[in-house]
């Protein structure tokens, strides 16, 4: 019978073991998500180079499989000061340790070694696949009225796709909504420590996340990572802060954005030492823009972007 592609569910749940399926349910963790975009099976192919007395392709055979998945969760905070919001395993599951202090945050900042996984499961009425070992990237986006976004990409192990039933008791209550990007909720925006009339902002933290298949080895490591983004604003004065200048110099300056009022659903993203790089410029509604994009550098290492929920 026909599937329907809305008629699908996310859940996904930290792993204690690496590559162990820790069984996530549908009361505590299902992920409130978007966009979402699967690649079910994603193989490498070792190519039979037969030689034959006639033309015709030899085949090939699968050498490493494993699946992959895209979607897209709405920024916002817990709800409660302190308190992990419901898309943490995901953040965790990028590279990045939790930090909580009761009544006041929750930060998340990047890890060198000791990286997190989690199990996904992906329903597609009724049809289940589940990635364990799953390890990934996050991109944040930032645009003047829209709904903030972090865009996941998650690589794990591949598991043959089952028949199942669809989850009925699915609960999204943990999920806060989000507040638009505009002048009202979004608090401060500054740029090399000036405060900026943004249009759009973005950065991704740009995991390397590699599947490998050895003898003795099956999984997704992570091997480097390179923050960037790029950020639009109003071009204001040489005197108001000349970007020119810190271009050609390479200087590198801390860059945040606070987006919320209300304690609980307030979300900082800091950068200490970000370098802005090829200025261009560009117009909105008939204003000049200024448009940079932005390498994020570590301070004293794991610490090149913090993401804070208070």
């Amino acid at each position: 019978m026909a599937k329907l592609k809305r008629n699908a569910l996310l859940f996904a749940k930290l792993e204690t073991v690496y590559g162990t399926d820790p069984t996530p349910t549908a009361l505590a963790n299902a992920i409130l998500c978007r966009a979402i975009t699967p690649q079910p099976i994603s193989a490498e192919y070792a190519e039979r180079t037969l030689i034959r007395p006639f033309f015709g392709s030899n085949g090939s055979l699968p050498a490493a499989v494993h699946a992959e998945c895209e979607f897209e969760v709405e920024l916002a905070g817990s709800g409660a000061a302190g308190t992990a919001p419901k898309w943490a395993p995901l953040l965790r599951a990028c590279g990045f340790a939790e930090t909580l202090t009761a009544s006041t945050s929750a930060v998340y900042a990047p890890v060198t070694n000791g990286a997190e996984s989690a199990t996904l499961w992906y329903h597609l009425d009724g049809i289940l696949h589940k990635i364990n070992g799953a390890r990934g990237t996050v991109a944040f986006e930032l645009n003047a009225k829209g709904i903030p976004v972090m865009r996941f990409r998650f690589v794990g192990k591949y598991s043959t796709p089952s028949d199942a039933l669809m989850p009925s008791n699915v609960d999204y209550s943990g999920f806060t909504t989000p507040v638009v990007v505009n002048h009202t909720n979004t608090t401060a925006f500054t740029v090399h420590g000036v405060s900026c009339k943004m249009q759009s902002y973005s950065v991704d933290v740009a995991n390397q996340v590699t599947y490998r298949e050895l003898v003795g080895f099956q999984g997704v490591v992570f091997t480097d990572r390179a923050p960037a983004g790029s950020v639009s604003f109003e071009l204001d004065t040489v005197a108001a802060k000349d970007w020119w200048t810190a271009v050609k110099n390479a200087i590198v300056a801390p860059t945040s954005i606070t987006h919320g009022t209300v304690a609980g659903n307030i979300v900082k993203l800091d950068g200490p030492k970000v370098q802005l790089t090829q200025p261009q410029y560009a117009e909105s509604d008939g204003i000049a823009m200024l448009n940079l994009n932005l390498a994020y550098q570590p301070n004293t290492g794991n610490d090149e972007l913090v993401v804070t929920c208070q």
